[in-house]
């Protein structure tokens, strides 16, 4: 099977569709099978969300971490001095 190929296509999918990219970090299995009709084996999904997830820019993890940012923000509004 052709990482590459899969992670190209998937990026080409996924570009500007933020449900998709939602979709694809909850259930990246789930998500490549029904946007490309194949199955992944477990062992090469990491290699493909990793793919995906440098050539989408990092986009769910930016989202990631502006959540994780902003909840560290809200956080620091109830710290005691």
């Amino acid at each position: 099977m052709d990482i590459q190929k899969i992670i190209s296509d998937l990026v080409e999918k996924l570009t500007g569709n933020k449900d998709l990219i939602a979709k694809f970090t909850a259930d990246p299995i789930g998500t490549i099978k029904d946007l490309l009709g194949i199955d992944v084996d477990k062992d090469q999904v990491s290699d493909v969300v990793k793919g995906v997830t440098d050539q989408l820019g990092d986009l769910t993890g930016d989202v990631l971490k502006e959540g994780a940012g902003f909840l560290d923000k809200i956080k620091g509004l109830f710290k005691k001095d």
